[in-house]
């Protein structure tokens, strides 16, 4: 069965930091790329960022300089270092899972249940 779980949310001050996790199971994760995604209230989910399986990343404009992906195969685990975090930046959190490295969801197969990620001023 094909898993993927986040953990790591919480509620932190604007100008603090998060780090996501995103554990996977059930599949060659090696293989895939692997994106962040985030919905805020009232709003549609919006790409964030991606890993793909060659370490390739990208972000979006919003988090640039701000936002690190990164990966360790070994524990089948993506991380998002999150910094200087935003009020607009809370939202629910998902990782997800794609055979191609692509920010649209629509390309994602398997997604985990999100984390929630609160951000005060």
């Amino acid at each position: 069965e094909v898993q993927l779980v986040e953990s790591g949310g919480g509620l932190v001050q604007a100008g603090g930091s998060l780090r996501l996790s995103c554990a996977a199971s059930g599949f060659t994760f090696d293989d895939w790329t692997i994106g962040w995604f985030r919905q805020a209230p009232g709003k549609e989910r919006e790409g964030v960022s991606l890993i793909s399986s060659e370490k390739g990343t990208h972000y979006a404009d919003s988090v640039k300089g701000r936002f690190t992906i990164s990966r360790d195969n070994t524990k089948n685990t993506v991380y998002l270092q999150m910094n200087s975090l935003k009020p607009e930046d809370t939202a629910v959190y998902y990782c997800a899972a794609s055979w191609v490295e692509s920010m649209y969801e629509n390309e994602y197969d398997y997604w985990g249940q999100g984390t929630q990620v609160t951000v005060s001023s």
